[in-house]
């Protein structure tokens, strides 16, 4: 029997590897998996060239559980005692300290950089042992045994068959891999499609009420999963197939993309199209990577494009190491090619399905616009291809690309000052009395419901040349897209001032909302009353919702415009009303306020031009005085108008009627406004 030391040239490599790799020691089953499926490949490569001439016979791999060890077989090309020196004994790395320094918070550079994979059994196992035969004729079985320490023994022993056992001796606090069926998910998420089968166990099957083991190996991988093969031996069946494999509980796809490249880099896969939900975050991590068939992460974000993780699938490459790091991705050049590759190969595919078969590209549009808007934010690549094939939906279901949108809108939706404007609604229900006003005279609207909308539409704005985007219910209808000056507002000042007043009045207090009251000549066939709210000031509080940095509008009130229409016969009753109800009381209260603002004006003149300290104090204490005498005069008009509102109940009715259109009346309001409106009837 031999004994020696490892080769570290740290004092003790177990120690480091239970500590540092402890959060990833999971990955031990990977790894020895990996080893056990490079030493079966290499057999059938030598075979295949005639350097083996033996049987190669079954090659299964086998992955079994005694009473406190874990074993791994295969039946590849087996170590001599000098490749168990060589590739086991020898872990020489130069600069220990700066190694350990550099890389102690990240398990998987450890293991990538300096090949301790089959260390990695030393974070579960308390004592390991190597059992093996090399493929060359005559060669000697040996035994390696090392319990965690530098020490190792290797021994000559009998062995029948070429191929490495591995032993794994499980220590106390991972009793855990001991249990069938934490192995069994193990072996399920690393080895699921390895290209050389691994039995574990064996099949069981119901006899008498209760599970029994077979004869048969139970077979726990798909050797030559879908994006190994050959596109033209696939059916859409077999796709789809393959996809509930990978994703049990989901919606069938859409379209799919299969991936395989040999120059520059080796990229294999195959891409799905999902039918994506509402929330963005929940369908990501849905893309599996594998090195060469050995599952390595769902973390994709280094290798694909942001946009792209919203895809489900897999991507297999071996230019992408099995211990794959962070570090890693934002450095190496592969990995910048393949994500170039795999945004160019989306970008047109989905150019080819909106080419050929546009009829089918339109019914998906609606799964499919979240993708292509989260990709056209985020990837000026990606928007230049998309551009040609991102639709706009109007409310009547249609659908045109941006171009042939444009080309559709030019003649009557352009401004006085040469602006195209884009109308658009983001609920049909919600908002359908400004569609119909907007659609009546002639313009298209565009529907815009998707959680990116609000994004996109900034966006567009600074693409498109002289574009503006504006919501239908921003304005009164004749305002949305003003093609002459405006005619001026004939009603007079005072009139202006009483309806505006009378009808805030009766506005109650509704929580962080805010209402300006106006009046415009809108049409004797316009709406008496309308609510619009500022497209600037709407869509900054949206954009505080989706972007950091904006909370400032976000914690804004809301603010709407009340409109009263001047022309409206209802409106003009009101006006004849209340100047018949309020003249009397609102008349020397009006004198006295012209009276205090002529003099208020006259004495701001005279202190023109002076300097603070000029101006007599008798003037400033009269200035004081005047200000809280038209402060009062005021709030008493306001009362006069007030107490006029309140018996008026077709005022209150107006209102409610308005706000419950903007889905606005709730609670005791709701309330109200139906027991009014059966007292009106």
């Amino acid at each position: 029997m031999q004994k020696g030391h490892i080769g570290v040239t740290t004092d003790n490599i177990f120690p480091v590897i239970k500590k540092f790799l402890y959060s990833d020691h999971e990955i031990f089953l990977r790894e020895l998996v990996s080893n056990a499926i490079d030493a079966t490949q290499k057999i059938k490569t030598l075979a295949s060239k005639g350097d083996f001439k033996g049987e190669l016979g079954d090659l299964t791999i086998h992955v079994s559980l005694g009473k406190n060890t874990i074993t791994i077989s295969d039946r590849g090309i087996g170590l001599t005692a000098g490749e168990i020196e060589k590739y086991i004994n020898q872990i020489a790395f130069s600069g220990a300290n700066d190694f350990l320094d550099k890389y102690k918070d990240d398990a998987n550079a450890i293991i990538g950089h300096f090949g301790l994979g089959f260390y990695s059994a030393f974070m579960v196992a308390g004592k390991v042992e190597i059992i093996t035969k090399s493929y060359q004729e005559g060669s000697q079985a040996v035994k390696w045994s090392c319990d965690g320490s530098p020490e190792f023994t290797i021994e000559d022993i009998e062995k029948e068959d070429r191929g490495t056992d591995i032993i794994l001796y499980i220590d106390d606090e991972s009793k855990e891999f001991l249990e069938e069926s934490r192995i069994s998910t193990l072996l399920n998420k690393y080895c699921k499609y390895l290209p050389v089968p691994i039995a574990f166990g064996k099949k069981k099957e119901w006899k008498e009420g209760k599970q029994v083991e077979t004869n048969e190996d139970n077979i726990i991988n798909d050797t030559t999963p879908s994006w190994t093969r050959k596109p033209s031996d696939l059916t859409d069946e077999d796709y789809k197939k393959f996809y509930r494999e990978l994703y049990p509980m989901s919606d069938e796809p859409l379209f799919w993309i299969h991936l395989n490249v040999d120059y520059p880099f080796h990229l294999t896969g195959v891409l799905y199209f999902p039918k994506i939900k509402s929330n963005i975050d929940l369908s990501k991590n849905k893309i599996q990577l594998y090195s060469n068939q050995v599952y390595v992460t769902d973390s994709v974000e280094g290798i694909v494009p942001d946009f792209l993780t919203l895809l489900h699938g897999v991507i297999d490459s071996p230019d992408i190491p099995l211990n794959v790091s962070r570090s890693y991705l934002q450095s190496d050049s592969n990995v910048k090619k393949i994500s170039t590759h795999i945004t160019k190969k989306v970008s047109d595919r989905l150019q080819s399905i909106f080419k050929n078969d546009r009829k089918q590209f339109e019914e998906k549009w609606n799964d499919l616009k979240i993708f292509i808007n989260y990709g056209m934010l985020t990837q000026e690549d990606f928007y230049d291809k998309a551009q040609k094939f991102a639709l706009f939906t109007d409310t009547d279901n249609r659908h045109y690309t941006f171009e042939e949108y444009k080309t559709l809108i030019k003649d009557n939706q352009t401004d006085k000052e040469g602006n195209l404007i884009y109308l658009y609604t983001n609920s049909k229900d919600e908002q359908y009395s400004y569609i119909e006003d907007a659609t009546g005279k002639g313009y298209n609207v565009l529907l815009m419901d998707g959680q990116l909308d609000i994004a996109l539409v900034s966006m567009l704005e600074q693409k498109f040349e002289k574009s503006r985007f504006t919501r239908v219910d921003s304005d009164v209808v004749d305002h949305l897209i003003v093609k002459e000056d405006k005619k001026a507002d004939i009603l007079a000042a005072d009139k202006q001032e009483a309806l505006t007043a009378t009808f805030k009045s009766q506005l109650s207090g509704m929580d962080k909302v805010e209402f300006h009251v106006m009046t415009q000549a809108l049409g004797e066939n316009g709406s008496p009353i309308m609510i619009t709210q500022s497209e600037y000031m709407r869509r900054m509080k949206e954009m505080a919702n989706i972007q950091a940095g904006m909370s400032f509008y976000g914690e804004m009130p809301d603010m709407y415009n009340l409109v009263l229409n001047s022309d409206h016969k209802i409106i003009k009753d009101i006006l004849s009303s209340e100047e018949k109800e309020c003249g009397n009381a609102i008349s020397p209260i009006q004198l006295q306020i012209d009276e205090a603002s002529k003099r208020r004006n006259e004495l701001k003149d005279s202190q023109k031009g002076k300097k603070e300290e000029e101006i007599p104090t008798s003037e400033k204490d009269e200035l004081d005085a005047l200000d809280d005498k038209l402060n009062n005069l005021k709030t008493q008009k306001e009362t006069v108008y007030s107490d006029y509102a309140k018996k008026n109940k077709v005022i209150r009715q107006l209102i409610d009627l308005v706000l419950l259109q903007n889905n606005m009346l709730k609670g005791e309001a709701l309330n109200n406004f139906v027991k009014r409106s059966i007292e009106l009837i």
